[in-house]
């Protein structure tokens, strides 16, 4: 894997950037981690599932982690902060770049002809919890209670703490055996978030016009405000489809739904009409040595036969020339996909059920068809492997664009693993 990484020096430029953006002066201040040593870190978090607070251990107690980051035995490790600091630093666009060029290097040491291609999606989970109504309306209570509590103690701002009546409305909720017990227990803790809120706009009126005695309580008051401001809009989405859900009997579509406010751009994924998870469908296209070809992380719950096209675009994009077989799961077929894949240069379009098309109108003959239907359940084992190897079950890092970049910094791990195993036996 370094000797990859070696030969891949693009993708150490590409983290420098990211790393050194906003920064005016580099010969000032205590020194940083390099972009190589930030790369490699973070391939080996990903690998080994660490949280930063491991990470920081590991690389202080294994010689050959410290050796493959390239940090010297002659000074101190990372701390969790700045690993942290730094690895966050590098961009979701970034690591979709690495990630191409470690798939270019493979198609360019043969381990991966990019001929036969087989794509499908899964669900990687926002690290949230299970969203109820009574539970969305104490997460915004406790929150603004919270910052209300910072403004009171840094800046003297009074105001009236209900959140222990909340929590108890919240939790006779959780144990009420029926509806009609439950409503007027969510009346009250709308009630309650309502006069909260209330409150929390009255804080941050009262913020702005503060006396701060030097410029970082100013800072800190601003913040504050800030914060208050964000959750305040979130708290209002949260109360209006509690009340539209709880007390009208409304059904709220899925697109208007918040399912937490700490991580907002969390959707909500049915999954065969069975399980629900919250977080985001991410399409992954495979090629037939298992490497993983492309990745694209989607917003909403879009239909799977709205992305097979695209997804074959990108892959011929990457790659220079189309596939010349290409495989779906059920959910991907339709005839208007089977016409608009072969017109970018595939032959062969399976699809694993294919409703109201006969074989021979998507591959040369059902010998052709067979072969394909089997190669296509190979990517449920590359899923597999990167859930269970790669910590793609669920994300730890808040905010999409971070999401983004979490997911494909843990593709570009798998890849390069893969890679340097070909290497290996080869």
């Amino acid at each position: 894997m370094s000797k990859v990484l070696d030969e891949i020096k693009d993708a150490v430029t590409l983290v420098h950037k990211d790393a050194s953006a906003g920064v005016r002066r580099m010969d000032r201040g205590r020194e940083a981690m390099t972009a190589e040593q930030i790369l490699r870190a973070m391939v080996v978090k990903q690998m080994h599932e660490f949280s930063y607070e491991e990470l920081a251990f590991h690389l202080a107690d294994s010689s050959s982690f410290r050796s493959f980051c390239r940090l010297p035995f002659s000074k101190p490790t990372p701390s969790k902060s700045t690993l942290q600091r730094n690895i966050k630093r590098v961009t979701a666009s970034t690591w979709e770049k690495i990630h191409q060029l470690i798939t270019l290097y493979a198609c360019a040491n043969k381990i991966e002809r990019g001929s036969k291609v087989r794509t499908d999606c899964t669900v990687v989970e926002s690290n949230i919890h299970e969203p109820t109504d009574s539970t969305l309306l104490w997460d915004c209570v406790r929150v603004l209670v919270r910052l209300m509590s910072q403004a009171r103690d840094l800046f003297d701002i009074k105001f009236h703490d209900h959140s222990r009546r909340a929590r108890r409305r919240a939790i006779g909720i959780l144990n009420a055996k029926t509806m009609a017990r439950r409503t007027p227990l969510y009346r009250d803790l709308l009630r309650v978030t309502e006069r909260t809120m209330s409150a929390a706009h009255s804080v941050g009126h009262q913020l702005r016009h503060v006396r701060a005695n030097d410029v970082k309580q100013l800072l800190i008051a601003h913040f504050i405000r800030d914060e208050i401001a964000r959750y305040l809009s979130l708290s209002e989405r949260v109360v209006d489809q509690a009340t539209r859900r709880v007390l009208r009997g409304e059904k709220v579509p899925s697109s208007e739904k918040i399912v937490s406010i700490f991580e907002p751009h969390t959707d909500i994924i049915v999954k065969d009409r069975r399980e629900t998870l919250y977080g985001h469908k991410v399409c992954l296209t495979s090629g037939a040595s298992g490497l993983v070809l492309d990745v694209v992380v989607e917003r909403g719950n879009p239909a799977d036969s709205t992305l097979a096209t695209r997804m074959i675009q990108r892959v011929k994009e990457l790659l220079g020339h189309a596939p010349r077989q290409v495989s779906f799961d059920g959910g991907f077929s339709s005839r208007n996909n089977v016409t608009e894949i072969k017109a970018l240069g595939v032959q062969d379009v399976a699809f694993s059920k294919h409703p109201g098309m006969t074989v021979t109108d998507m591959v040369k003959s059902s010998w052709v068809f067979k072969k394909l239907r089997n190669f296509r359940a190979g990517i449920e084992g590359v899923i597999s492997f990167l859930k269970r190897c790669f910590a793609l079950t669920r994300c730890a890092w808040s905010g999409f664009p971070s999401f983004e970049a979490y997911v494909h910094a843990s593709v570009v791990a798998a890849n390069l693993l893969f890679v340097a195993r070909h290497l290996l036996a080869g």
